[in-house]
This record gives C-alpha cells, sequence and structure tokens, in this order.
C-alpha cells in the first residue's frame, strides 16, 4: 500500500480497556486491540500533525488469554485504592497501516513532503519507533520491529469467523474531523482466521459526542520541516 508500514508489536500484557467496566474502577481489557490503541502504537513509531495514521488490518498471533492482578492505584484525591484489573497476557499481532495528509491541516501544507515523511516512517519502525511504545495502557510495554503482513503462523489460522460485539473504535479529534468536538466511535468487528480489517473512521456510523474541543494551533512557527529533519537524519 502508498506510504504504508507492516510491522508487529508484542508484549507480555496489554489492556485495551472495555470503557464499561471502569464505572466501578475496575479495569477489563478487550479481547483485541482497538483501531485507536493501534493508530498510538503508530504514532509513537513516527508522528507529525501533517499526517493522518490510518490502521488497516491487525493479525491476530497468540492465543487470546486473559490474567488478572489486584492492583493499587492511585487515587486522584490522593492515597491508594484496591481494584482488580484483567490483561491479556502474552500478546503479539501484526499490524499493517499507512498515512495520507490531513486534509483539516491546510495550515501544514508547507509540510507535504510524502517521499520523506515515508522514509523517516520507515526508519523509525526499524529504530523501534521514536516513543514508548505501550498496548493500551502505560503499565504495558510493547516492543515493535518490522515484519510481512501474513507471514508466520497464527493460532487462528483456519479458526473462521469470531464475532466481537459492539465495540469502541477509537476517538474523533477537532484536528482530524473538522468539528470543534470531541467524538467517540463503536462498530461490531468480525475476526475471520485471526484477521481483523478495519473500517476507515468516517466510515463509522455510530458516533456520539464526548465534549466541545477545539484544535491546537501549528504551524512553521512551532513544527519543524520534514525536509530539515530528514537532513539532520542524514547527518547524524
Amino acid at each position: 500500500m502508498r506510504n504504508g508500514i507492516e510491522f508487529e508489536v508484542y508484549g507480555k500484557y496489554a489492556l485495551f480497556t472495555d470503557p464499561l467496566t471502569k464505572m466501578g474502577g475496575e479495569k477489563l481489557s478487550y479481547q483485541v486491540p482497538t483501531y485507536q490503541a493501534l493508530k498510538g502504537i503508530v504514532e509513537s513509531i513516527y508522528w507529525k500533525p501533517t499526517l493522518l495514521m490510518v490502521v488497516d488490518e491487525v493479525r491476530v498471533m497468540n492465543p487470546i488469554r486473559m490474567e488478572s492482578k489486584g492492583i493499587r492505584p492511585i487515587e486522584y484525591g490522593g492515597g491508594n485504592t484496591l481494584a482488580n484489573y484483567t490483561y491479556l497476557k502474552d500478546v503479539r499481532y501484526q499490524v499493517r497501516a499507512h498515512f495520507i495528509f490531513n486534509p483539516y491541516r491546510p495550515d501544514m501544507a508547507f509540510d507535504r513532503n510524502e517521499n520523506k515523511h515515508h522514509n523517516i516512517l520507515k526508519r523509525s519502525l526499524k529504530a523501534g519507533g521514536r516513543r514508548d511504545i505501550f498496548l493500551g495502557a502505560r503499565e504495558c510495554q510493547g516492543y515493535v520491529e518490522p515484519c510481512v503482513f501474513g507471514e508466520g503462523t497464527s493460532f487462528y489460522d483456519n479458526y473462521g469467523e469470531i464475532h466481537l460485539g459492539t465495540m469502541v473504535h477509537g476517538i474523533n479529534y477537532p484536528d482530524e474531523t473538522g468539528r470543534n468536538q470531541m467524538e467517540v466511535r463503536l462498530w461490531n468487528p468480525v475476526m475471520k482466521n485471526g484477521v481483523i480489517q478495519f473500517i476507515r473512521p468516517d466510515q463509522c456510523t455510530h458516533i456520539r459526542k464526548i465534549s466541545d474541543m477545539e484544535p491546537k494551533q501549528f504551524d512553521d512557527s512551532n513544527v519543524q520541516s520534514v525536509d530539515n529533519l530528514f537532513n539532520q537524519l542524514e547527518k547524524g
């Protein structure tokens, strides 16, 4: 795919929290990563406001297993409380994604250099990402490396379809929609032989407003041009 990358992300634990389980302070992970969680991983590999990262599909490599732990999270008012968090254990995924230029950022047009952004993205992936990789939560460290999507054996090869019910697809931010509000998207994914093909955010029909929000302003005064950045990487 044009401007695409394929990578494997793995870790000992993951927590893609089902928001319905947070009401009482507990957390239970979805069985699979959400679109938004994978998008966050791609953006940890490389991101600039010029770009919109699009996740195309994910392949679940390891069997879905869960483990509950007793946690003592810090309360906002101070002190600790007790809670049970249920994590995914020993996770490994193959991910295919690509980027497009953000049409809602005409102020970043000066930074639209497709070839150089793609080269930096690939180099950042090879280096393990430009920022720390998290699998849904800060305490779940992840690691990324390039791969060929579809290679290797998945536990769910020839497994058939698994309907995963209603899940959060992701979050709409104003600089990605042109609307001055934050929204949540819902969808009903189906995993086929271990592969989930994501619909695009603009194809989601179940959208709910969370709050009013205005986009952060970026321009050439607070963003470095990719041409200058690329030259620095070449030198160093």
